[in-house]
């Protein structure tokens, strides 16, 4: 494993780093987030860079749904380097990501036109959007991660296909993956620098590296840095910390990913305001806030928005037990589709034949699908659907025990349902 650590301490290390980059290369760009590691680095980069007579441009990709004191962060680092900074890069397109609070919307798609009425805020000024956009290489709904690569290979060009430098505020302690990254020893780097990465596009490289300047730094670095030369920072986190989040393990990411959705009830603890525009933004993101309930198989206690057909509610109650209990969203999901296959190989129906609501009495007695006899049937929580024609089986009563070896006592409590036979099968299989 090649040697990663140095005897200079890591802002000693840092700066050296940032120095060697503006010496040998001409045209340089670092890419920011809005949270404290690219922060940080941007602004040591643009102390050196006011050292060495040095500019720099900056990529900063808008995701949208962001929070208002990200945003304002952005705003306060572009107006305090605004001498060194040459292009700044204010990315608003539409992008694909990923959607992980909804199992029937698993991308959502910031800054789409068509959800204009829906976002979050107003386009910034200045910024890169649908409407002004020249890049004849993006694509609507491009993947984050396309861009990234994409982007690169235009600046390079832009730049006569000369040696370019792409900055990276990633920390190596932040994952394996990043770790992975500094060390490996079969990557092409910038002079044997192992903090540096020639980029590729496929399996061709092109004429740019990206470099970690902080990749040795910890969490405690990076704030005693703020600290002591008292730089901008992100205030989100000093609301993160106010609400109980260590430093350790506060996050700045768009948070409908998979390591995101944990922070959900967070954000809405720290922005209120902003939330409430997210809740109407993103599918399956106000997971819970919209109903409650005192045990997970109790009955929802929801009643459908007026605005809503039955089948757009039917799916918002899925999307809603999604990120409150994945299994049991999946369990419901799953026999629905069997309900719908049924119909379709028996009686030629599709699922989009299926009416809203039918003739109440031929949907009681179980005679004809609608998309209401599915919301009630997923809003009294009918565990194995029998509104549906569905029976008791052994996997159902499998699945009961493995959710209350992860649910606990929140399982199901006998006075929040009026579900006789799930009464019975809980204790059956000692879970009441």
């Amino acid at each position: 494993m090649p040697k990663i650590y140095t005897n200079t301490n890591v802002y000693d290390a840092c700066i050296e780093r940032l120095e060697i980059i503006f010496n040998n290369f001409n045209n340089v760009y670092f890419s920011i987030s809005g949270g404290k590691d690219s922060s940080v680095m941007l602004q040591l980069a643009g102390q050196v860079a006011r050292k060495l007579g040095k500019q720099f441009d900056v990529l900063y990709i808008d995701l949208e749904a962001q929070y208002k004191a990200t945003i304002e962060h952005i705003e306060n680092l572009k107006k305090e380097y605004d001498d060194v900074i040459n292009d700044f890069y204010w990315v608003c397109l539409p992008l694909s990501l990923r959607n992980a609070v909804s199992v029937l919307q698993p991308k959502w798609t910031c800054w789409n036109p068509e959800d204009k009425s829906k976002w979050v805020r107003p386009l910034p000024k200045n910024s890169i959007n649908i409407n002004n956009c020249e890049w004849e290489w993006f694509k609507f709904d491009m993947e984050f991660e396309e861009f990234i690569i994409l982007f690169a290979e235009y600046y390079t060009q832009k730049h006569g296909n000369t040696p370019c430098a792409c900055g990276v505020g990633i920390r190596s302690d932040e994952s394996l993956n990043r770790f992975r990254t500094i060390v490996n020893d079969k990557k092409e780097t910038f002079n044997g620098y192992m903090w540096t990465t020639r980029i590729k596009r496929n399996s061709e490289f092109l004429n740019i590296y990206n470099f970690y300047p902080i990749y040795d730094w910890k969490t405690k670095d990076i704030w005693t840095c703020v600290g002591k030369y008292d730089l901008l920072f992100n205030e989100i986190y000093e609301l993160m910390y106010k609400n109980g989040v260590s430093i350790h393990q506060q996050r700045l990411c768009q948070p409908y990913g998979d390591d995101q959705i944990g922070s959900l009830d967070q954000f809405r603890e720290l922005e209120p305001e902003t939330w409430e525009k997210v809740l109407n933004r993103v599918e399956g993101v106000n997971f819970g806030n919209i109903y409650a309930r005192t045990s997970l198989l109790g009955n929802i206690k929801s009643e459908k928005p007026q605005h809503m057909t039955w089948q757009e509610y039917s799916i918002f109650l899925l999307e809603s037990l999604g990120l409150y209990a994945p299994e049991l969203r999946d369990h419901y999901y799953h026999k629905i589709s069997k309900f719908f296959d049924w119909y379709k190989k028996n009686e030629g129906l599709n699922v989009g034949d299926v009416r809203d609501v039918e003739d109440k009495k031929l949907e009681s007695s179980k005679k004809v699908p609608s998309w209401r006899r599915i919301g009630r049937a997923i809003e009294r929580n009918d565990f194995w659907l029998s509104r549906l024609s569905f029976s008791q089986t052994k996997k159902d009563k499998e699945l009961l025990k493995q959710m209350k070896k992860k649910y606990g006592a929140n399982l199901i409590k006998e006075e929040n349902t009026n579900s006789k036979p799930l009464i019975r099968l809980a204790k059956e299989v000692n879970i009441l």
